[in-house]
C-alpha cells in the first residue's frame, strides 16, 4: 500500500465522518481555533457541574444556549477560513467540484 493510501486510511479511522482531506492550518489559526474550543469545553464541563448540583432546569438552559452561540461562533470562523483559503485556492486551481462541496456543507449546517 502507498504512503498517501495509509495515510488515508489512518485519517478515515479517526473519524467515520471524515472526508480523508487534510488541512494545513497556520499556527495562529489552529491556535485561535483551540482556544475556542478549550473555552467551548469549560463551559460544557460548568454545565455538568451544574446538573451535579441540581442547578434550576433554565440557568442549565441559559448556559447550554451560550455553548450553542459559542459552537456557532467557532463554525463562522472556521468556514471563513475555509473559503477564504481552501475554496479560494480549489477554484484557482481550476477545481469548480470545490462549489457543490461547500454547497452540500451549508446544507448541513443549516439543518
Amino acid at each position: 500500500m502507498s504512503e498517501n493510501a495509509n495515510n488515508m486510511e489512518e485519517m478515515n479511522e479517526c473519524c467515520p465522518h471524515c472526508s480523508g482531506k487534510h488541512k494545513d492550518r497556520d499556527d495562529k489559526e489552529k491556535r485561535d481555533l483551540m482556544n475556542r474550543l478549550k473555552r467551548i469545553e469549560g463551559q460544557v464541563r460548568g454545565v455538568e457541574g451544574m446538573l451535579e448540583n441540581d442547578a434550576y432546569c433554565t440557568d442549565i438552559l441559559i448556559q447550554v444556549s451560550a455553548i450553542t452561540s459559542a459552537l456557532n461562533s467557532f463554525n463562522k470562523v472556521l468556514l471563513a477560513n475555509h473559503m477564504r483559503s481552501c475554496v479560494a485556492d480549489n477554484i484557482r486551481e481550476g477545481n469548480d467540484e470545490i462549489i457543490d462541496e461547500l454547497v452540500v456543507t451549508l446544507q448541513k449546517l443549516m439543518k
